[in-house]
């Protein structure tokens, strides 16, 4: 199975760090907080592998750090130490060593992202089927008409009704926004997607048709996606591996349903318990 991201001791302080930072946060201090400066330690060297067609699962409460991971995978967020390389058709790229325009470029062509919030993943300003064009003319697709058949499709296919297509999405349903979203990341057939939180207040039913239809894309597509989440039901039902994360830290990672059902870590058995 070909690897298509490595990451290695990915470290993320907010502030201005000291030479304690890490050494005084963490699980075993109960706080990402560090006592001396002050600054919050998102993520204290972070790594994993993630392989083609594979679904990673990072699961932790809020404040773990989980979103930070994939937002400085996603260029959101620069990291503070630590690398990550992406294996594409041949071709490695040292994602953090990159200039500027080159990881645009990579983030454009490359990666797709689904916000929690679709404020964040979403231009309200133009139509649903603009979303999806203003993401291919990032890529240079410039045929108008290409661009709209593409966009009926997507939002079709992620069941977002063709006479709405040139509606805001700002009078959409927050389910009917996650689905704009969905397609806007689809819309350049990305061989790595992130999907940070993507049912949190979705009412069941919604969360539901979101999680099968994601299920269905990864399985005909084999994109390799990594899943926020500190829902147990999502990461059970798409992940075949999960990462258990805590006050910026790695505390147990391996596969989804031994991690589920026998959990090893304390913090991880509390998690478990916690959704029965």
């Amino acid at each position: 199975m070909n690897k298509v991201l490595e990451v290695r001791d990915l470290t993320k302080i907010f502030g201005p760090g000291c030479d304690e930072c890490l050494h005084a946060t963490g699980l075993g201090h109960g706080t990402n907080a560090c006592p001396i400066c002050g600054s919050i330690v998102a993520a204290n060297a972070v790594g994993f592998d993630l392989f083609e067609g594979e679904t990673l699962g990072i699961m932790g409460e809020s404040g773990s750090g989980k979103s930070t991971l994939v937002k400085m995978l996603y260029f959101d967020e620069q990291p503070s130490t630590g690398s990550a390389t992406f294996f594409d058709d041949g071709t490695t790229h040292e994602l953090f060593s990159l200039n500027a325009a080159r990881q645009r470029w990579i983030r454009n062509h490359k990666l797709g992202m689904v916000y929690q919030n679709a404020h964040a993943g979403l231009n309200f300003r133009i139509s649903a089927g603009g979303n999806i064009a203003e993401r291919l003319l990032m890529c240079d697709q410039l045929d108008y008409s290409r661009i709209r058949q593409r966009a009926r499709i997507l939002l079709d296919r992620t069941e977002v009704f063709a006479d709405r297509m040139d509606e805001s999405p700002r009078n959409f349903s927050g389910g009917m926004q996650q689905r704009v979203q969905i397609a806007r990341a689809l819309a350049i057939n990305p061989p790595l997607l992130f999907l940070d939180e993507v049912t949190t207040g979705l009412d069941l039913t919604v969360q539901a048709k979101i999680l099968d239809l994601m299920l269905e894309i990864q399985q005909q597509h084999r994109i390799s996606m990594i899943v926020v989440t500190h829902d147990l039901g999502v990461v059970r039902l798409l992940a075949s591996r999960t990462i258990v994360m805590k006050f910026g830290q790695v505390v147990e990672t391996g596969l989804t349903d031994q991690i589920l059902e026998d959990p090893q870590h304390a913090y991880t058995q509390s998690l478990v318990a916690s959704a029965l």
